[in-house]
């Protein structure tokens, strides 16, 4: 086989997708989604709605491609999505930005996450602190840029981290602390005090704080509170969020940064030179979703909480342990009871055996900490009513 150089091999190595033997292996999501497609297995693995989203949100969309918005929207996004998106931060959160200065639409968050990272990130003394599990674009964009991820262990079953573990990460070396909060793959929520200590430790060590908030209506107790007010964290934190999982539209790939301004042009800068724009017409679209009625937003949690209930006692019945979550598409479930000892060996013979996918918790971990996971699967909510009810049935006749 062809040596071919490059920094794409310490990236695929940075999200583990590199064998011993040095091949390249495709994301879990890809093998496990293949694998669902080929066996005709409910696909509750990789999260993705099976349902559109409002129809409003739709037929903008529509209409913007029908009115001629097919050609390149302005770099930094089209005005009328940034004017929304610093709407709907102060309708939400009280949070006053600058529309032309302090917002940055991107393609997803995703986008915006690696964006934020190759722009801050300037050398190999570089750390970056992530919580673990952790969504796996994070991991391959710090080994992209060549610097080092330092990681917090979220343990089951309230994967909440220990603070003094985190005190202990964050050094004069961190430059980014990177908070997904609501949380993928575990569906925690982090307390306030989790909050704080971020910031504190941002302020006593000169970090940028970088958060991933995309979940942020689909908490299912207490409303979400962005990192960015609390005292203290404003100036030194970059906000990211998107409508994909709101709107149920993850395919648009419309996504946002929002921070000070410095900040924000610092991410600009970069993004330019990656997809420069993405999305015109879809741009206007979220716009009209962001300003849908309060009533909205509540529903979207309301029913992912219902979808969650329904799932996590299925998962019960059929004999998992289960840690419930207080936001996000996912539940997580222990294995061990099935007699499981590997999740990745689990989930590749779940399909043929029960009619359903999940993801190993071990995609999401570093090969240090993989141990500490290796019973622990990942289901989407995210799914019909009757999809889920599908799904449980199947799991249960398999236990």
């Amino acid at each position: 086989m062809r040596e071919i150089p490059g920094a794409w091999r310490r990236t695929a190595a940075g999200a583990g997708l590199v064998g011993s033997d040095g091949s390249v292996y495709p994301t879990i999501f890809a093998e496990m989604s293949a694998l669902a497609a080929r066996t005709g297995a409910i696909n509750l693995g990789q999260g993705f709605p099976d349902e559109d989203g409002p129809a409003e949100v739709l037929e903008a969309a529509r209409a913007a491609i029908a009115n001629g918005v097919n050609q390149y929207p302005p770099g930094r996004g089209i005005p009328d999505l940034l004017e929304a998106i610093a709407e709907h931060q102060e309708r939400f959160y009280g949070v006053l930005l600058d529309p032309g200065r302090d917002v940055l639409v991107t393609a997803g968050a995703t986008e915006g996450l690696a964006a934020a990272l190759l722009a801050l990130i300037d050398g190999p003394d570089d750390e970056i602190v992530v919580f673990e599990p952790y969504y796996d674009s994070y991991a391959a964009v710090v080994a992209l840029a060549g610097a080092r991820l330092v990681t917090v262990p979220l343990r089951w079953p309230d994967f909440q981290p220990d603070l003094s573990e985190l005190r202990g990460a964050v050094t004069d070396r961190t430059r980014v602390i990177l908070v997904n909060d609501p949380h993928n793959p575990t569906g925690a929520v982090f307390t306030a005090e989790v909050r704080a200590e971020v910031v504190r430790l941002a302020e006593q060590h000169d970090a940028v704080i970088v958060t991933d908030e995309v979940y942020e209506h689909l908490v299912f107790d207490e409303p979400h509170v962005p990192i960015s007010t609390m005292p203290g964290a404003w100036d030194r934190t970059l906000s990211i969020s998107s409508g994909g999982k709101t709107f149920s539209a993850t395919g648009w790939k419309i996504g946002w940064v929002t921070g000070p301004a410095d900040l924000v042009d610092a991410v600009l800068a970069v993004k330019q030179f990656l997809t420069y724009v993405n999305g015109s017409a879809f741009q206007p679209a979220i716009a009209t979703g962001l300003r849908l009625p309060d009533a909205f937003f509540r529903s979207i949690g309301q029913s992912l909480k219902a979808k969650r209930d329904l799932l996590g006692a299925g998962l019960l019945a059929a004999g998992f342990d289960v840690s419930t979550p207080a936001g996000s598409y996912f539940t997580v479930a222990d294995a061990r009871p099935l007699g499981a000892t590997d999740a990745g060996a689990f989930c590749r013979e779940l399909p043929h055996r029960a009619g359903v996918v999940a993801i190993p918790m071990t995609a999401f971990a570093t090969p240090a900490r993989r141990a500490e996971y290796a019973t622990l699967v990942r289901f989407a909510a995210c799914k019909r009513v009757e999809v889920l009810e599908e799904a449980a049935s199947r799991l249960a006749a398999a236990h």
